[in-house]
């Protein structure tokens, strides 16, 4: 009759095999709400720097409006500035001022007047790109617009496609306004950093 090896197990080695084993039962029964990441692959990428220049068109008038009004409070039109009105946009950018030129995407979201004071926009809206490389993918703007100012300077708060983790800011310059209307071309010139 043959011997019967006989196996040793140290202490360390027991530990082992039960956390072995306690972890695949774990995981194997039960669903996963949240889990960490480790950033290597990421980390591997090399963060990029990109810079997009182009005309955001806000059209208020004629039979093809691009921005609408949702929601206004029962003060709104007493308001010098137009506090609590809403108003949501799907709006076309361009490569220059004129309309006609080629469109590189559009904004799409909302701004409303929340401020009492003076005019300031909160504008939430994401820049959806439609042409060359960037086609399909969309950086997302949430900050204040003091359109009175010359230059004003909003964050980019992320992204989709080739902008996903992005972070940045825009600068947006109102080239043309028509008070008649509400009618205004503003030229955005955009920074964003993502991988």
């Amino acid at each position: 009759m043959a011997a019967t090896p006989v196996v040793t197990l140290t202490p360390s080695t027991i530990v082992t095999i039960i956390i072995f084993f306690s972890s695949a039962f774990v995981l194997a029964n039960s669903e996963q709400f949240a889990r960490e990441l480790h950033r290597n692959k990421l980390d591997q990428k090399r963060e990029k720097l990109t810079h997009l220049h182009f005309y955001f068109h806000d059209i208020l008038s004629g039979a093809n409006p691009t921005a609408v009004d949702v929601a206004q409070a029962a003060t709104t039109n007493a308001s010098a500035t137009g506090f609590g009105l809403v108003r949501v946009m799907d709006e076309p950018l361009t490569e220059s001022q004129n309309l006609s030129s080629k469109q590189v995407g559009r904004a799409q979201g909302i701004y409303t007047s929340a401020d009492s004071r003076t005019v300031g926009l909160l504008m939430v809206l994401n820049f959806e790109f439609t042409e060359g490389k960037y086609n399909g993918s969309t950086l997302s703007l949430l900050g204040r617009n003091a359109v009175l100012s010359g230059v004003r300077e909003m964050p980019i708060v992320g992204g989709s496609g080739l902008f996903r983790y992005a972070t940045g800011y825009a600068q947006a310059k109102t080239r043309e306004f028509d008070p008649a209307t509400g009618n205004a071309i503003v030229e955005y010139n955009v920074f964003a950093r993502h991988y």
